[in-house]
């Protein structure tokens, strides 16, 4: 038979604590402390939302702002070899400008090609008149060459030159000493005599009345630049006070009788 040695407690007495084990100080008992799940996690968000609001580096998935690039443009500036300062740029001269141009030599060429040429060098102000001096407008261009012209070729002026050329047309030879347009005379009668009667007509004052007759034949004179003066009335160095003039012609091909 075996009995307990334990004491047993007694009713209304406070119960007999156990033996100490050997090595054990009495008085001393391990603890261990629960923390129940609900409030550990509760201690944790607060903990978290502290760490925030305290300034706390976070994460954040917001997108970076982007970059900018500024370029900045050097202008650059010439240097001289002697000081090493810069340089101002040359101011372009009146060549460059194309205010002035060397004139080309248009002797010899079509009337429309120098033209062409003339304004393809900067030149705009463009004449030309007949060099046999009959007063023939120059109604086709392709049809009339360059005899002479008013600048010399290869002088450099101002584009702003008027240019003028002395033209035949291309069945024609070139006079050898160029026939400008007949001017008018003033108040005295000038010598018409193998002038075109067209070219005398604009010598004359626009009031003045003026006959033409063939000298040859009773023939109409329908085109006055094809036609030359053989005689005039009144003679030539006549004081002009408003009479009428005579002239009488012939074709230039023809001899005057």
């Amino acid at each position: 038979m075996s009995w307990n040695t334990q004491a047993q407690p007694q009713w209304g007495q406070p119960p007999v604590q156990p033996p100490t084990p050997p090595g054990v100080r009495p008085g001393w008992a391990r603890k261990r402390v629960v923390i129940p799940s609900a409030v550990g996690l509760f201690f944790i968000g607060v903990v978290i939302g502290s760490a925030g609001s305290s300034g706390v580096e976070t994460t954040s998935s917001a997108s970076p702002a982007p970059k900018v690039t500024v370029t900045v443009t050097a202008e650059s500036k010439q240097v001289g070899k002697s000081d090493g300062k810069p340089q101002e740029k040359a101011k372009p001269s009146a060549e460059d400008t194309g205010k002035v141009a060397p004139v080309p030599n248009f002797v010899g060429m079509g009337l429309q090609s120098a033209q062409d040429t003339a304004q393809a060098k900067g030149y705009y102000g463009l004449s030309s008149h007949d060099s046999l001096g009959r007063g023939r407008l120059q109604a086709l261009d392709r049809n009339w060459k360059v005899c002479s012209q008013n600048i010399k070729a290869g002088k450099t002026v101002s584009t702003e030159t008027k240019l003028d050329f002395g033209a035949v047309k291309l069945e024609e030879d070139c006079p050898a000493k160029d026939e400008k347009p007949l001017e008018a005379a003033g108040s005295k009668m000038p010598n018409l005599a193998g002038k075109s009667v067209n070219a005398a007509r604009g010598a004359l004052d626009s009031g003045t009345s003026v006959t033409v007759t063939d000298a040859a034949e009773s023939r109409m004179v329908l085109m006055e630049s094809n036609w030359q003066v053989c005689a005039q009335t009144p003679s030539p160095g006549t004081e002009l006070q408003g009479q009428p003039v005579e002239i009488t012609a012939v074709k230039f091909e023809e001899d005057c009788p």
